[in-house]
């Protein structure tokens, strides 16, 4: 009895204002029921000439409540735009965080064993936590995960919370940004205060906060209309709430995820004692990326043929979300082309349109497509040759998101570190387009712009940060106190002069070799350029069945 008491007792703490609402609007209704048998009741009681009396002026004061009412509306209307879309109370008409539904299992959880391994020990001491008190210890209170967009992290947190069978809370950063100082303090307050009462109805609660360096920045300095104060006053009062679940143990955990470095988050937060967890929710790797596939493809119908592994090893840097995108893409593709399944066709069409983006429909003269050709010929032959740790999975002259054509090179493995052998390959890749127009033209056209950017960005970062430079000259001399963002580099002439004459010679030796290897296979570059022509788009296997006919082989992956 006193347990259902004090459950009640915490609803009603915890929904005292709906109570509160349901309550008044039983009474408003009795009240009006009542007024109106009241009413009626006298009205069939007067005499038939004052009874005729008040329904003549019925329709005269229906028509005032009318005119009355449409004005209140109107000026109502304007007055809630102004003021909660273009007005400064915009944030105070958020809608307020409640307790969700959230039905994702554990198993549901694809591509990401590394990070579930890690996390299952907070769901098994939330779960039980009396073999932690025996030793003395105390249950982990925040966990921050961190990692690029679309890899799972707020699909992590909800599995955690359906696992654990608690209560969650989400919400975004942005919820606790206001326009008025102390607004962001007092939503982080009323967040944990409903925290508080759910656990203590539930035997716990997750709490879930998206997006948090929208409040964990490091905290500012004083600025205009109270911007730093507001923003200081709501991390100060996050601070304040993670502190306050040690004093007691409420079996609430705080789960924040962001795409950014925790480096830049306010030092105080990332501190032991706040977040005691940091979980690193990244890419998943080839064997992840085969489960991903396996899993969203179970989910359809597709042809058994299909091939997981070889769309893994196409994927590489392909987010879970990408994945799901990319599966679902070919299935409405399927459907467009009146086919009950899925087939590799359709996901390899997915493939282009996640990567590159639908087709533009420009139309390029004949001419045009012909420059583009040898273009993007030039690219795949150098990058097909040349470069130890890439696959060239497509050619295209097609135009797509803003490219005439493409070339489309992915690393057959993931690549932590790049190695000056990488380096050097993929500015002779890119500057293979200029040569090969060179060659077949005599002269090149405006296409190469982007090709020249990478090169020198390449050649430059060689040089001026990882001492790759002809003269010896080693430094990373974007270091700050060496670098300043307003007045650049703060070397000698001297040294300056020497670094960019480094930069030009990476870039020449790579220029000089590309050329001689494209003269060499000017045969190659036709071929490979007329293939492109005529189909317009060439795969991962007809790529290959070419350098196979003109008798070359890819270089072995290699690191070094």
């Amino acid at each position: 009895m006193n347990t259902r008491a004090k459950r009640l007792k915490k609803t009603i703490k915890l929904h005292w204002i709906k109570i509160l609402v349901a309550v008044l609007g039983v009474v408003f209704l009795t009240v009006f029921i009542i007024l109106l048998i009241v009413g009626l009741r006298n009205f069939f009681s007067l005499e038939s000439f004052y009874k005729r009396q008040f329904l003549s002026v019925i329709p005269f004061q229906i028509f005032i409540s009318i005119v009355t009412g449409f004005v209140f509306v109107i000026f109502y209307s304007f007055m809630y735009m102004w003021l909660f879309f273009g007005g400064g109370f915009a944030k105070l008409s958020q809608k307020k965080i409640k307790e969700k539904e959230v039905d994702v299992k554990w198993s549901d959880v694809i591509g990401m064993e590394s990070v579930k391994l890690e996390i299952s020990e907070v769901i098994k001491l939330l779960k039980d936590r009396a073999q932690l008190k025996r030793i003395g210890g105390k249950v982990i209170k925040g966990v921050l995960m961190v990692g690029p967009p679309g890899c799972g992290k707020t699909y992590l947190a909800k599995a955690i919370a359906t696992e654990t069978g608690l209560p969650f809370l989400p919400s975004v950063g942005s919820e606790f940004v206001g326009i008025f100082v102390g607004l962001g303090a007092m939503r982080i307050k009323s967040l944990f205060k409903q925290a508080r009462t759910l656990a203590d109805i539930n035997g716990g609660c997750i709490v879930f906060i998206d997006e948090i360096d929208s409040i964990a920045r490091p905290r500012v300095g004083v600025s205009g209309f109270g911007g730093g104060i507001s923003h200081n006053a709501t991390i100060n009062q996050l601070l304040s709430e993670l502190d306050g679940l040690r004093q007691e143990e409420s079996n609430i955990v705080i789960i924040a995820a962001t795409n950014v470095n925790e480096e830049e988050l306010d030092p105080a937060l990332m501190r032991a004692g706040r977040f005691d967890r940091k979980v690193y929710v990244d890419y998943p790797q080839l064997e992840d990326r085969k489960n991903l596939f396996k899993y969203y493809l179970d989910k359809t119908k597709y042809d058994p043929d299909i091939d997981v592994a070889v769309l893994a090893r196409k994927t590489v840097y392909f987010s879970p979300a990408d994945i799901s995108n990319m599966v679902r893409e070919a299935s409405l593709i399927a459907v467009r082309n009146n086919r009950e399944i899925t087939i590799m066709k359709d996901l390899s069409e997915a493939y282009d349109r996640v990567e590159f983006g639908f087709k533009s429909g420009l139309l390029l003269s004949e001419k045009e497509k012909v420059w583009v050709a040898y273009h993007e010929a030039g690219h795949a032959i150098i990058a097909y040759l040349m470069h130890p740790t890439t696959d060239v999975v497509k050619a295209s002259i097609i135009p797509r998101k803003g490219f005439l054509g493409y070339a489309h090179p992915v690393p057959r493995e993931e690549i932590h570190i790049d190695t000056k052998n990488q380096l050097l390959a993929s500015i002779k890749t890119s500057l293979a387009s200029y040569v090969a127009e060179k060659l077949k033209f005599g002269s090149t056209g405006s296409g190469v712009n982007t090709d020249f950017s990478n090169a020198l960005k390449t050649a430059h970062n060689m040089v001026y940060r990882w001492g790759m430079g002809e003269t010896g000259i080693l430094g990373n001399f974007y270091t700050p106190g060496i670098f300043h963002p307003t007045y650049g580099l703060t070397v000698s002439e001297k040294i300056r002069q020497k670094l960019d004459e480094d930069v030009q010679k990476i870039l020449s030796s790579c220029l000089k070799e590309v050329e001689e290897i494209l003269t060499k296979e000017k045969d190659l570059l036709e071929y490979f350029a007329r293939e492109l022509l005529k189909k317009e788009e060439l795969e991962y296997d007809e790529i290959v069945e070419i350098f196979k006919k003109h008798g070359k082989e890819r270089p072995q992956s290699s690191a070094s």
